[in-house]
């Protein structure tokens, strides 16, 4: 499979894409008045996209504050995974957030999501504590991880 992978800025125009990927990938999704609010009212909201050609395969959510980003959500359609197409989102994700002014970059992740988090700890990410009975699904506990955004990769 050939892929013609690029990035933009999520819209409006994007949601209903979204949901397909977010319905696939968490076990408590996003609505789609979450998404619409956070392009059109979150000021402090960045959200891109991950094509391949015109079809949205993956998207990252941040919200940016002084000089620290939090990535909200983010997600690859199932059937694109195991392709290093979460690192090359994360990557540009992390790109975006220096881009804006950011010193350091910051998420949550299941404590059992081992595969994510070795995802994270190979672009720098490093532990930084625990939230526990995070997600409401199964109250599992969140690990925070952080990254400086600055420093070379």
């Amino acid at each position: 499979m050939r892929l013609n992978i690029a990035f933009r800025p999520m819209t409006i125009h994007d949601i209903e894409q979204i949901l397909v990927i977010e319905n696939s990938s968490f076990a408590t999704p996003w609505s789609r008045e979450a998404f619409y609010n956070e392009i059109v009212y979150n000021q402090f909201a960045n959200y891109i996209v991950m094509l391949d050609g015109v079809k949205v395969i993956g998207y990252c959510g941040m919200w940016h504050v002084i000089d620290e980003t939090h990535i909200t959500n983010i997600a690859v359609l199932p059937e694109y995974r195991g392709k290093k197409l979460g690192e090359a989102l994360l990557l540009k994700a992390m790109e975006v957030s220096k881009r804006l002014g950011a010193v350091s970059m910051t998420l949550e992740v299941r404590v059992s999501n081992v595969v994510a988090q070795a995802l994270y700890k190979k672009l720098g990410f490093q532990p930084g504590g625990i939230r526990k009975r995070y997600y409401t699904d199964n109250l599992e506990d969140a690990l925070v991880m952080w990254v400086n955004v600055n420093e070379n990769r």
